[in-house]
């Protein structure tokens, strides 16, 4: 066997440049095209995040003006998308829903095969417009509602909870899910996103590069890591519980999810800006055991394994008190994340090089089927 160094997870390998994120290891800040994350949350709406991820640069007043105009006008559910929905079972995971809708949708874009930078930046702004209403709808159909009309009086973030719950939300909860959809945006060449920019290195087009990224982000190590805090949540029951049951889960080396990050060591720059959100609608909805339960289960694990919260964390409770279902958390993440995959996507369709690693075989050494004989070609005449 060849003696070569392997990066399992391809852990601690630079494989391109970005212009659209890191992180600042002296401040431990999230950077979106060079803007602390926990900066543009305070500040900025997600349509003008958006904007920003796509172009660069914060929008113009005239330019956020015209993005509002252009997501609102394309809120609606389309009929051959809602009838994929509707042949599909209530069984299905949420994030087979949504990620089945993307790909009806892209198969009905004439302009799908266009890669253009042009092309490829409307195909973004129809994602951004068109997920909520994906979403929303589908855990409507799993309570046996109606689905609810798009609004254009409302912003992005209060049109898709008045989809999802039929009324319209109070600031704290809007404001609140304002900001996680902006603290889940972006991050860097994660696991969805690297599996965008693959899908993309091969000239496919940015609906099939979106949907390997919505499977990708499926999984609990990554996108799916805000739902199981919240089925640990229902495991523990109260915050008297938190010991037993977390002597239990590392006895049996469970892995507890909603903490650590391969990408951030001392803490996730993120979740301070969540927690301070997720305190608002505690307070909002009137929920101390649910936070006392959040408290003693980070100061347990955190004095126990001295591995930190990531994001997850604090969002599934989050999005627990504003009345989403737990398997709808993930796709909410889709709705977020849609934007920072399709900057890389346009990124890498800019500078593209065929994504191809090399492996390293381990197998047999080659052998032959018994009774073989090769054949030689004729070549005479």
């Amino acid at each position: 066997m060849t003696d070569v160094d392997i990066h399992k997870g391809l852990a601690g390998v630079t494989v391109d440049r970005t212009a659209i994120s890191k992180v600042n290891p002296d401040t431990n800040s999230l950077l979106y095209r060079g803007y602390p994350v926990q900066e543009l949350a305070a500040t900025q709406s997600f349509e003008a995040v958006a904007y920003l991820l796509w172009h660069g640069e914060l929008p113009a007043p005239q330019e956020l003006s015209e993005l509002e105009t252009f997501e609102r006008t394309h809120r609606d559910l389309d009929e051959n998308v809602r009838a994929a929905i509707d042949l599909l079972p209530l069984t299905a995971h949420p994030m087979d829903v949504v990620r089945t809708a993307v790909s009806v949708l892209g198969a009905s874009d004439p302009d799908a095969a266009d890669d253009s930078p042009a092309s490829d930046l409307a195909k973004a702004k129809l994602l951004f417009a068109k997920i909520p209403a994906m979403v929303a709808y589908d855990q409507r159909r799993r309570r046996g509602q109606e689905l609810v009309p798009p609004r254009g009086d409302l912003d992005y973030a209060r049109n898709f909870l008045w989809m999802t719950f039929g009324e319209e939300p109070a600031d704290v909860v809007a404001d609140a899910f304002t900001v996680s959809l902006i603290l889940y945006a972006e991050h860097s060449f994660n696991a969805s996103t690297f599996t965008a920019r693959v899908i993309t290195s091969t000239t496919a087009d940015l609906y099939s590069a979106v949907v390997g990224a919505i499977g990708a982000l499926k999984g609990a190590l990554h996108g799916g890591a805000n739902e199981a805090v919240m089925h640990i949540f229902d495991e523990i029951g109260s915050a008297a519980n938190v010991a037993q049951w977390l002597d239990a889960a590392l006895a049996a080396g469970r892995k507890v999810m909603g903490f650590g990050h391969r990408v951030y060591k001392h803490g996730d720059s993120r979740v301070p800006t969540m927690k301070a959100a997720l305190d608002t609608l505690v307070e909002h909805y009137d929920a101390p055991e649910l936070a006392a339960l959040y408290d003693a289960l980070e100061h347990e694990f955190v004095a126990r394994k001295g591995i930190y919260p990531n994001l997850d964390y604090p969002s599934g409770p989050a999005y627990h008190l504003i009345g989403f279902d737990t398997p709808t958390f993930t796709p909410l993440f889709v709705a977020s994340r849609v934007t920072g995959w399709t900057a890389h996507i346009i990124e890498q369709t800019a500078s593209n090089a065929l994504i191809r690693p090399l492996s390293a075989y381990d197998g047999v050494d080659e052998r032959h089927v018994d009774g073989y004989v090769a054949q030689i070609p004729d070549t005479a005449g």
